[in-house]
């Protein structure tokens, strides 16, 4: 049987307040195999960045822990890389020197000759090896957004963490970069672990998709596998009856069992008020 690469066990967060101790997050387990694509998913505040900022190594669990290959997490490190929703670039260096920045972490002594070839190799993966020489502010969004996925893979890590890498992006920008991401991932065989509000986002991408209860004290509330076959093509799964099935479990989670929690009635008032619903989660 395959060990799993990463162990969330027990995995907890507790943070100090004024008014007391405040639970953000309680009890989350789960184990992660290499390869696997896992999407996390639940309304705003439910933890999911959270869980990201824990595997990340920027805070540490207060509860439990996380592993990775058999050593536990103790802050950050480059067997994990981040990927976040503004891409973070350097606007005084190039394309070709920002993902550059990254793959000399790893050089260990390795001459110019490696480093360029890396470079240029991780720009061919994003198909951005034209704008190599050019700036931040002379490349459209999803462009820099690309040239952020490649610095992180340049890195080589073990777990990538994507926090909703695509969701400033317009949808058609976005669906080009999703289908790249799925390209890379088939390629490298990278362990992946993002946050989305997007459902079919997340049953088009992942292999697991982690859904979380509302918090305080959020957890996993319910964990699908999405058992469809590699490569996914978006338009022939838009009448899949097993994508559906996919993306009506997840919204049922969201709407009808997590929506009850979210319910706030007034002692003093007959009306319940009931959050807004949509195919996006806020």
């Amino acid at each position: 049987m395959e060990k799993p690469l990463l162990n969330l066990t027990r995995l907890g967060m507790r943070f100090p307040t004024p008014d007391g101790e405040f639970i953000a997050l309680k009890n989350v387990d789960i184990q992660i195999k290499k390869g696997e694509f896992i999407s996390l998913i639940g309304h705003s505040g439910c933890g999911k960045s959270t869980v990201l900022n824990l595997v990340a190594g920027l805070h540490i669990p207060t509860d439990g822990g996380v592993i990775i290959d058999g050593r536990e997490v103790a802050g950050p490190g480059s067997d994990r890389a981040v990927v976040f929703q503004n891409h973070s670039l350097l606007p005084w260096l190039t394309v070709f020197q920002n993902v550059e920045l990254a793959v000399k972490q790893i050089a260990n002594g390795r001459g110019k000759t490696w480093i360029k070839k890396q470079v240029h190799h991780y720009l061919e993966l994003i198909q951005m090896e034209h704008a190599a020489d050019k700036k931040p502010d002379e490349i459209s969004g999803g462009m820099k957004q690309r040239v952020g996925i490649a610095r992180a893979l340049a890195l080589q890590p073990k777990v990538l963490l994507m926090d909703e890498p695509f969701g400033a992006l317009d949808a058609l920008t976005r669906a080009h970069l999703q289908d790249s991401l799925m390209a890379i991932q088939a390629e490298l065989n990278n362990t992946v672990i993002m946050i989305t509000h997007d459902v079919d986002e997340a049953v088009l991408l992942s292999d697991k998709i982690v859904m979380m209860t509302n918090g305080p004290a959020a957890t996993i509330g319910e964990v699908l596998n999405i058992d469809l076959p590699r490569p996914r093509e978006r338009v022939a799964l838009a009448d899949n009856p097993q994508y559906q099935k996919y993306r009506q479990s997840v919204l049922k989670f969201l709407y009808e069992k997590q929506s009850k929690v979210g319910l706030t009635t007034d002692p003093n008032k007959s009306e319940t008020k009931k959050p807004n619903t949509t195919a996006k989660i806020a």
